[in-house]
C-alpha cells in the first residue's frame, strides 16, 4: 500500500475516535453537584419554574398566571381578575419552592447512595420513590394552579391567551379582530 493512504486511514479512525469519545451523552456531568441535574434545573426548582410541568394545562385552555399577568392588559383582566390572579401566582410559587428544595434534597440524596458505593435494593428503591413522589407534587402544584386559574378568567379571555400565546388550532374567535 502506499504511504499517504496508510496515513490518510490512520487521520480518519483518529479523528472518529476523537468524536466518539467527545460526544457521549454524559460527558463533564460527572462534575456536577447533583448528578442527575444540571445548575440550570437546580436554580429552576428553587425559583418554582413552571419547566413545562404545566404543559397538559396550558395547551388545553387551562391558562398559566404568569402569561396571564404579563398578557394582562392584551386580556382586559379586571382590577378583581389581576388581584386574584397575582395572589394565586404568590401562593403557587411559595409552594413551588418549598416542594423544589425538598426535590432537590432528595435527588442529592439519591446521588450519595450511588457516590458512596453503598446503594442497596432496598435504600435505591425508597430513594427513587422519594424523588418520584417529589416530582408528581411539583407537578401536580403547577397544574392545580392552571386549573385554579381557569374560572377566574372569561371564555373570551381563555380563548384570546391562547391566541395570543400562539398555539395552532385555537378557535378563531380567540382573535377578536377576526369576525
Amino acid at each position: 500500500m502506499n504511504t499517504p493512504f496508510i496515513f490518510l486511514i490512520t487521520v480518519a479512525t483518529s479523528l472518529i475516535s476523537n468524536a466518539q469519545a467527545q460526544h457521549t451523552p454524559y460527558s463533564e456531568q460527572e462534575k456536577r453537584d447533583i448528578k442527575a441535574l444540571s445548575a440550570d434545573e437546580v436554580k429552576q426548582y428553587l425559583a418554582g419554574g413552571g419547566m413545562e410541568f404545566a404543559r397538559a394545562a396550558e395547551l388545553n385552555n387551562y391558562p398559566g398566571p404568569m402569561h396571564t399577568l404579563e398578557l394582562a392588559e392584551k386580556l382586559a383582566l379586571t382590577l378583581e381578575q389581576r388581584a386574584a390572579t397575582e395572589k394565586l401566582m404568590a401562593g403557587h410559587k411559595a409552594e413551588a419552592r418549598a416542594i423544589g428544595a425538598k426535590l432537590i434534597e432528595a435527588e442529592r440524596m439519591l446521588d450519595q447512595l450511588f457516590a458512596s458505593s453503598r446503594a442497596t435494593e432496598s435504600e435505591l428503591a425508597q430513594q427513587v420513590r422519594a424523588v418520584a413522589a417529589l416530582h408528581g407534587e411539583y407537578r401536580l402544584s403547577h397544574l392545580e394552579t392552571h386549573r385554579r386559574l381557569r374560572p377566574l378568567l372569561t371564555d373570551k379571555q381563555i380563548n384570546h391567551y391562547a391566541y395570543l400565546r400562539g398555539y395552532a388550532g385555537t378557535h378563531a374567535s380567540g382573535d377578536p379582530h377576526k369576525h
